[in-house]
């Protein structure tokens, strides 16, 4: 019972989630997780006046919806499937996933994907966030994580691979760049070969944004939600389209 008589309310309310979250999701908003919620991804229960009341397992759930997008770029009906066959008892519980944080460090671990099929980064190894701070990271830093060169790193900035940010630092998937560059360079490929790579990804971006640029236009206030969303959704899909022309392409090589 409260000081005045009335009952405590149980469970957190829409802003109290979002103080939980951002430290290991610095982006999400309230919009975002009002948009999670009207994709029946979380489901919290109201007060009769109609607030929100998120429990415990409410939060997990909404931990592991964030940390499958931005680890692993799986677009939401793939997550609203484990989801539900988890709650169904056909699959793990996958919502008591450990917090994420940024990384302060990246260590290499094997991905277990074939050719780099989504969900997963490209190439033999991946890399798994180590918790500590922001991961901001020096050129030396970048160099030693991603076992190159300086000359190797000037090469990754003059064909577009990487870019430093105004004061000069990499974030951490400018090191998952570095490194899967140095793992293709193994086989005879140099960054100048990768040139095409750029410019793909450079269209793809560009046919992104003529989709998102109408939602954003919406007044609205879950419009930025729902444009993230979007993004988030079609680059699933082009890493998956990308893996499978791929993954094609090298059967007709070795005939298989």
């Amino acid at each position: 019972m409260t000081a005045a008589g009335r009952p405590q309310r149980e469970g957190s309310s829409i802003g109290a989630v979002l103080a939980q979250l951002r430290p290991d999701f610095p982006d999400v908003t309230i919009s975002k997780i009002r948009f999670l919620e009207s994709e029946g991804l979380v489901r919290p229960a109201r007060t009769p006046s109609g607030y929100r009341q998120f429990g415990p397992a409410d939060v997990e759930r909404l931990r592991f919806v964030l940390a499958a997008q931005r680890d692993h770029y799986l677009p939401l009906r793939v997550i609203k499937e484990q989801l539900d066959a988890a709650d169904r008892g056909e699959g793990p519980a996958s919502t008591g996933t450990p917090r994420p944080r940024p990384p302060r460090k990246l260590v290499a671990v094997d991905s277990g994907d074939d050719y780099g099929q989504a969900p997963g980064l490209p190439g033999p190894e991946r890399f798994a966030a180590e918790p500590g701070d922001e991961a901001v990271f020096t050129p030396e830093d970048l160099q030693r994580e991603a076992g190159i060169d300086a000359a190797m790193l000037s090469e990754l900035c003059q064909f577009g691979l990487v870019k430093p940010s105004g004061a000069g630092y990499y974030d951490a998937d400018a090191v998952r760049v570095a490194h899967t560059v140095k793992a293709m360079s193994d086989y005879g490929i140099e960054p100048r070969h990768l040139r095409a790579f750029r410019a793909s990804a450079d269209r793809e971006v560009g046919l992104v944004e003529q989709i998102v640029a109408p939602v954003l236009r919406h007044r609205d206030a879950d419009a930025r939600a729902r444009a993230e969303e979007t993004v988030r959704e079609l680059a699933a899909l082009s890493v998956t389209l990308h893996t499978l022309l791929v993954k094609t392409g090298i059967r007709g090589v070795t005939g298989g």
